[in-house]
């Protein structure tokens, strides 16, 4: 197969894709559940909250760049050995809560509002995924972070990709979950073109409807309603509807598939585990079948499959820790 053609859809996921149709009664109704939400105020330095009886810190850095200062926020707990988590959309860096509070007993955890969502920068600048992965390189720089372990989930597994090509010393061990590796095919990937476009056609000016929507479609098992309320808030800051296009309008899903098997897949060095939701709409599992051949520089390949859907930190937090947990140990 060339680098031009895209590979055909097993047939499961096919099926599977064919019967993936939203019910918008289940969408009404989850929409009512979560009525009253609101959105929470901004954090500042140096806030403190609890979260599954983990005491976590908010932080912000201001981190100057060649061509813009770009504000960062991000979340830390615990002490140890650091572990660089990047959420993915329409998340935050709490989509890995469970997974810090219960890694804070042995690591230092730190997970990043990516820029354009959270409470990071929103403001114009570079949305190249090449060029803000570099800037979140800045902040781990800033961070003191020489050598960490990496977890990515979607679209922060995006910038991930740029960090461990351009940086393959720093990554002790790259966990990467749901996102194109080899194998690519459009028809996963319709929300490509409407992303860019939402800033005329209002697609995320609802962050409500928006966050419920897509854990409604993409995640196959329950997502708790005290998590649910939190992520819904943590996509409701102002400045998110119009900075997150800005990732789509630079580049395509397309672009990003070819640039990653041309120039990044031959620059990976670290330990990798791809973990994968075993009923993901969007990540066939069939297409990461044998991974480890499409991987020549990486020095250890493992391929693990969570329970649920696409989101799988929130719908099998447990599972998702035990995982970490037995990769950490290595």
């Amino acid at each position: 197969m060339s680098d031009f053609e895209y590979t055909e859809l097993p047939v499961r996921a096919r099926q599977a894709l064919a019967n993936f149709v939203l019910r918008e009664d289940l969408l009404a109704e989850r929409l009512q559940r979560y009525a009253d939400v609101r959105p929470r105020p901004e954090d500042h330095d140096g806030d403190t909250g609890e979260l599954d009886g983990v005491v976590f810190t908010h932080h912000f850095a201001d981190v100057p760049g060649d061509q813009e200062t770009v504000r960062w926020h991000y979340v830390e707990t615990g002490s140890g050995a650091p572990v660089v988590f990047l959420h993915g959309m329409p998340d935050s860096w709490f989509l890995w809560h469970h997974q810090m509070a219960a890694l804070s007993d042995s690591y230092r955890c730190i997970a990043v509002d990516l820029k354009g969502y959270g409470q990071s920068e929103k403001g114009r600048g570079d949305y190249r995924q090449a060029g803000a992965a570099e800037q979140l390189v800045a902040l781990l720089d800033t961070l003191g972070l020489d050598r960490f372990t990496l977890v990515t989930h979607d679209r922060g597994t995006v910038q991930g990709d740029h960090v461990a090509a351009a940086h393959p010393e720093r990554v002790r061990h790259y966990v990467r979950g749901e996102q194109h590796l080899h194998h690519f095919n459009p028809e996963l990937a319709p929300h490509d073109d409407l992303i860019a476009e939402a800033p005329w056609t209002g697609l995320l000016d609802d962050a409500k409807r928006f966050a419920v929507w897509a854990h409604t479609t993409l995640a196959q098992l329950p997502v708790a309603d005290e998590d649910m309320r939190r992520i819904i808030q943590e996509f409701s800051y102002p400045g998110i509807a119009r900075a997150v296009p800005r990732y789509h309008m630079a580049s395509t899903f397309r672009k990003e598939w070819l640039a990653r098997r041309r120039d990044l897949i031959p620059r990976w060095r670290a330990p990798m585990t791809l973990v994968q939701g075993w009923d993901s709409h969007t990540q066939p599992r069939e297409f990461f079948t044998d991974a480890g051949k499409y991987l020549p520089g990486v020095s250890e390949v493992d391929v693990r499959y969570l329970p649920g859907g696409h989101f799988w930190p929130v719908e099998c937090p447990q599972e998702t820790t035990a995982l970490l947990r037995e990769v950490l140990a290595r």
